[in-house]
């Protein structure tokens, strides 16, 4: 034990420590340019939001000398109870949390609020490594996915009747973790089969993209037969399934869209897909943003000096819209960099997971990796206008207490199971 604690520090990853400083410095830096625009501008004027995620980042250093010096089997023989606590806390955010733009997501603590989804997704990571790391336990096996999938989705259940749909979209990311540990990639087909008939359905209508979707299985049904007479023989349950399947999906769909859907919800399909255009509306905030970052060119236009930024033409662009301040401010070689570190961070992180002589520890490290691509991704594609506005923040960058804790948490758990691999197992 005691050589165990002599070494946390000789064996941590400095490197994956150095990108996380960058990150986080770069992302204050974006955040008082966004901010500062309705205060004093003053370096330590913790009333105005850079100066409150200024505290936030102080705050993060206990929180990281608390995982550092836990010991790293801590975080597997514990995984389950921390995820069971951490479903307790989504749920009663339901009766005791504080409404916020509609969803009833936050407690708060006299005037500091605490998001638990945040949380929830390392927790969640947590859990799936514990559960996928019994030797007993093959993925092959269909009760085993099952349980795989109640581990992902039941906090995604809880969030969801928050609602916050954002936050729940993250829990697909962990289909690339079960990918990596031999998930078959027929569930990745039929998830962009899916995607795709849903955005048909919406474009075009139910009815034509029904007899569509049957006559184009039927010539595929009628071409295997031709291949191999037995096909429909011993595969009838399969083919049935298929068009009752089929049937249903495109109808829900249909009806949801038209009958259950909010109009606005609605509008965010029609510009993502084309159908509608309406800069002044809702789709205002991507509009701005994709102006705010065209706006600054190759170079940009320097610190504190994007004048789109400064006018507060982008809403939100401190928490979701953070990336347009680093696109007009730091322009096209600004922004190509932030992707850059962060693809530095996943390669390093995928790196490191692949080294690990523990199966939980892998496991947990592509968690880590599959939750902040997805965030990247999708905040990133949501600000320049390739996908509709959901919500999700940018690690490190958004402003907000709640996400720089829980992404800190996510990777620092990893850190700290990485500098003791030779140790511990």
């Amino acid at each position: 034990m005691r050589q165990q604690e002599n070494n946390i520090f000789k064996n941590i990853d400095w490197f994956t420590i150095l990108l996380y400083l960058i990150l986080v410095a770069f992302g204050w830096v974006n955040i008082y340019a966004a901010s500062s625009t309705n205060s004093s501008g003053e370096l330590f004027d913790f009333s105005s939001r850079y100066g409150k995620q200024l505290i936030f980042i102080a705050l993060s250093f206990p929180l990281i000398v608390f995982i550092l010096f836990l010991n790293s089997k801590f975080y597997e023989q514990y995984s389950s109870l921390i995820y069971i606590f951490s479903l307790v806390l989504l749920a009663g955010v339901l009766v005791f949390g504080k409404k916020i733009n509609g969803a009833t997501s936050w407690y708060n603590f006299g005037g500091i609020g605490l998001q638990p989804s945040e949380f929830s997704k390392a927790f969640t990571a947590l859990a799936l490594a514990k559960l996928m790391s019994d030797r007993q336990y093959n993925l092959d096996l269909v009760k085993n996915q099952i349980k795989a999938f109640i581990v992902i989705f039941l906090p995604a259940f809880f969030i969801a009747l928050q609602p916050d749909m954002g936050s729940v979209l993250i829990y697909f990311s962990f289909f690339f973790v079960l990918n990596r540990e031999g998930l078959t990639l027929r569930y990745f087909i039929l998830g962009i089969i899916t995607i795709v008939l849903f955005l048909l359905t919406v474009n075009y209508g139910t009815k034509i993209i029904l007899i569509s979707t049957l006559s184009v299985t039927s010539l595929i049904i009628i071409y295997l037969i031709y291949k191999n007479k037995q096909f429909f023989r011993f595969n009838w349950p399969i083919i049935l399934l298929t068009y009752v399947v089929s049937i249903l999906f495109i109808t829900a769909v249909g009806y949801t869209y038209t009958n259950i859907l909010k109009q606005h919800q609605k509008d965010r399909f029609d510009i993502l897909l084309g159908k509608i255009e309406d800069n002044r509306g809702i789709g205002y905030n991507t509009y701005q943003s994709e102006l705010t970052i065209k706006s600054g060119g190759f170079l940009g236009k320097g610190f504190l000096q994007g004048d789109r930024t400064q006018g507060n033409f982008v809403p939100e662009q401190d928490t979701d819209y953070i990336f347009s301040t680093v696109g007009e401010e730091w322009g096209f070689l600004g922004s190509a960099l932030v992707i850059i570190l962060f693809s530095v961070l996943l390669y390093r992180i995928i790196f490191l997971a692949e080294q690990q002589t523990n199966k939980f520890s892998r496991i947990y490290g592509y968690g880590l990796v599959s939750i902040l691509f997805f965030h990247v991704i999708v905040n990133i594609g949501m600000v320049i206008g390739l996908l509709p506005t959901i919500g999700i923040p940018l690690p490190f960058f958004s402003y907000g207490g709640s996400s720089l804790w829980g992404f800190t948490l996510l990777i620092f758990i990893f850190i700290r199971l990485d500098a003791h691999k030779k140790y511990d197992y």
